[in-house]
């Protein structure tokens, strides 16, 4: 391995973060749960079903690298959460997190006897428990251990279901999944309990001795003796569970108690408000422990960038960003030293600052459309705006100017959203459209060419419905461009609007001003007639200067936008 090569794994592996591993180790630990629970759902079908599945189940948890991958996932999710329990000092009582930490927690003290039992029995005595055994114990032997095994079947989803919510939430496609993602959160384990109920039910039926003959040997389920061993073997695991919990309970009653000792600070937060707190937490912790509104979309996990504040004065003194709020503020690209990450920041002196976020805005935007509050994706960019309306209000009355611009704009919204777009901010006589809020890039480009062309047959047709009240026809420029964007909720309080910020949005607006000096109706940037599925030929070609960039940008110039729709229609067709 080169020096190059060494200096590269090892920066990569300095930039895993222990939110990755949790990540990751759940993302295991679930698949491991869904496998199991449609090997539970075999129930409703039959025994043989059942066995089947459960040799496939087997063969691939037990492969020699997926069994190393699941039980290292089963250590580390375990310690990461009794360390999340010692970690954390301050939750949104209100919110998701708190269960999800002691739903978490539950877990393994629930499956440790059913671990034990199984896994272990099969290593030290080779017992192969399988199905009717285990059915066996739970409904004939320890009937009791049926409401264990529900309660554990539906706090281990349950706990799953929340970390893929907190983790998928902010993803372009969870709006469009969410409504999949819920039928399988609900039937997958209807399913699995129900074929667990199945399954009991045809050991009961089929009890007899000669079925406990054939299904209760010794080699199956093992002797008195090694039984008592499993048991000892599982009363200690407990015991080592419970004292690490204890160990965690205990190291943050004594952090409180240092943390007092070493001293308080007071927060100011820039508005008359000061609180004090113990040195040793965050900003952020401080705000909720003296319930001060602050806003973090995120809980406080440096996964967003909301909770941020500005700092007031000196900030020298401060400690050096860690990894992961240098990663989030470079994200939203800022280098001042003064802007912090509340939920990282943890001063041990006295601080004044402002937020730069209100706080309701995260409160709104916290609960069913985490688009609003904030969300970088690709989106096509369309601003479309009228011309000589100027011209046209100095030889008109007001109110027959407004008439004929509403007209317009009216036409080319139409266009907008019968091509799948959304009409965003209208600005005079212009408007910004946004494509691609629910659809792929491919579409949403192919989207934003064909609302090009159905806005120019609109704008005729109001030619000619005006044509008695106009000396000459309504002419239009569209600029059409692609590109990542944030978008979300922008304003103040009760006049907050959703739009989209960001280079590309800018870069669209200034294709829409070339229009006039390349003599045109339409200019798109190449990128946007590549991902269309546009031949290279199909339109004229340009280089052209945009203020703002250094590099020259390829577009295409449109002479008649309603060739487009025909453009596109012609395109698709070759491809399917």
């Amino acid at each position: 391995m080169t020096a190059l090569s060494r200096e590269q794994l090892t920066t990569s592996l300095r930039g895993i973060s222990l939110r990755q591993v949790r990540l990751v180790s759940g993302v295991v630990l679930f698949a491991y749960l869904v496998s199991h629970f449609l090997n539970h759902a075999l129930g409703n079908v039959s025994m043989e079903a059942l066995a089947r599945g459960v040799y496939l189940h087997t063969s691939f948890w037990q492969f020699l690298p997926i069994a190393i991958l699941f039980y290292t996932a089963c250590l580390a999710h375990t310690a990461l959460g009794i360390w999340a329990l010692y970690e954390r000092r301050q939750f949104r009582w209100k919110a998701i997190e708190p269960l999800q930490l002691v739903l978490g927690l539950s877990v393994p003290m629930l499956v440790i006897t059913h671990i034990i039992g199984i896994r272990m029995g099969l290593t030290l005595y080779g017992h192969e428990k399988l199905y009717p055994q285990v059915l066996f114990l739970h409904w004939i032997s320890a009937p009791y251990r049926i409401w264990l095994m529900l309660s554990v079947m539906t706090i281990a989803w349950v706990h799953g279901c929340i970390g893929l919510y907190l983790w998928l939430r902010m993803k372009a496609f969870y709006k469009r999944a969410a409504p999949f993602l819920l039928a399988a959160a609900v039937l997958v384990p209807t399913l699995a309990m129900l074929g667990f109920y199945q399954g009991g039910r045809i050991v009961v039926d089929n009890d007899s001795v000669e079925w406990r003959a054939e299904n209760l040997t010794q080699r199956q389920v093992g002797t008195r003796e090694q039984q008592q061993v499993l048991d000892r073997i599982t009363d200690y695991a407990l015991i080592g569970y419970f004292g690490l919990i204890g160990i965690a309970l205990l190291a943050k009653g004594a952090r409180a108690i240092n943390e007092r000792r070493r001293g308080m600070v007071s927060l100011s937060y820039g508005n008359g408000r000061t609180v004090r707190v113990p040195k040793g937490l965050s900003v952020l912790e401080a705000s909720l422990r003296n319930n001060v509104p602050h806003a973090s979309v995120c809980g406080g996990r440096a996964r967003c960038s909301t909770c941020r504040i500005r700092i007031i004065g000196d900030c020298s003194a401060l400690p050096e960003p860690s990894q992961r709020e240098a990663f989030v503020l470079g994200r939203v690209g800022t280098s001042d030293p003064s802007i912090r990450l509340a939920c990282q920041l943890r001063p041990a002196t006295d601080l004044s600052f402002f937020q730069l976020f209100l706080p309701h805005t995260a409160a709104d935007g916290h609960g069913s459309n985490p688009t609003r509050i904030g969300q970088e994706r690709y989106l096509v960019n369309m601003f479309v705006d009228m011309r000589g309306s100027t011209k046209m209000a100095e030889k008109r009355l007001p109110f027959d100017t407004v008439f004929i611009v509403n007209r317009f704009l009216g036409a080319v919204s139409q266009a907008v959203l019968e091509s799948g777009g959304m009409p965003n901010q209208f600005v005079g006589d212009g408007m910004l459209a946004l494509f691609g809020l629910t659809t792929t890039r491919q579409e949403a480009c192919r989207q934003a060419l064909r609302a090009a062309a159905m806005i120019a047959a609109n704008v005729d047709e109001l030619n000619k419905f005006l044509e008695h009240d106009l000396r000459e026809p309504i002419r239009f420029g569209i600029g059409i461009n692609g590109g990542e964007v944030i978008v979300g909720d922008i304003g103040y309080r009760d006049h907050m609007v959703f739009t989209a910020l960001g280079d590309a949005v800018n870069v669209a607006a200034r294709l829409q001003d070339m229009t006039k000096s390349l003599s045109c109706e339409v200019v798109v940037s190449d990128e946007v007639r590549a991902a269309a599925g546009l031949s290279a030929d199909s339109l004229p070609q340009h280089d052209v200067e945009i203020r703002g960039r250094n590099e020259p940008m390829i577009v295409r110039t449109v002479a008649d936008a309603r060739m487009l729709s025909a453009l596109v229609n012609e395109e698709q067709s070759a491809a399917a």
